[in-house]
């Protein structure tokens, strides 16, 4: 029998869901429509303020983890329930994370007890705003010079952190972080 994911050891998990890039796949972008669409309807119009496409599979020409990364905004008066309800129903697991912005809501799907199933996607649950995900895609996208810095960070961290998601994920931090600060000067230097 199966041991249930949320269950799992960080270990036990990082060995199930290696940390593994692939080259950038053009279907990715289709796959996101296609969620979104299924996303919107499920939740309704009233419940999504907006849905974007981040991550490294946003970004054509760069490897990735092959893992959808979605940011779904809902609107602030939104029940946790009706969030977790709907997208439960169409095969998503929940994941509290309390250290994320508020709503601090994760939800993934492909994800089994036997590895991978299908196409993996990530929701980011947030409350309206203006974030840095898609700041920081923005801006690779714009500088393609940028983007495969990146890509070359993350298959340098990738061979060191196979098995540690956390560790892999958190290692990448002061390159986010560089991005971030060029982006806010960039657009701060373009609003004047």
């Amino acid at each position: 029998m199966t041991k249930p994911l949320d269950r799992m050891t960080p270990e036990e998990l990082g060995k199930l869901f290696p940390i593994i890039l692939v080259a950038h796949d053009p279907a990715w972008a289709r796959h996101f429509k296609e969620e979104k669409e299924v996303i919107q309807e499920v939740l309704g119009p009233d419940r999504v303020h907006r849905i974007e496409h981040i991550g490294s599979t946003a970004i054509p020409g760069i490897r990735a983890k092959p893992s959808i990364d979605i940011l779904l905004e809902v609107p602030d008066n939104t029940g946790d329930d009706q969030i977790r309800h709907g997208l439960q129903g169409i095969g998503y697991h929940f994941i509290h994370r309390p250290d994320n912005p508020p709503p601090g809501m994760m939800f993934v799907k492909g994800y089994t007890g036997e590895g991978f199933r299908g196409q993996p996607f990530h929701i980011h649950v947030r409350y309206p705003g203006d974030w840095e995900e898609i700041g920081f895609r923005d801006y690779l996208l714009a500088h393609p010079g940028e983007a495969r810095a990146y890509e070359a960070l993350k298959e340098r961290l990738a061979q060191k952190f196979g098995n540690d998601r956390d560790g892999y994920t958190e290692a990448k931090t002061d390159f986010i972080k560089q991005i971030m600060h060029k982006a806010s000067f960039l657009g701060s230097e373009n609003s004047k």
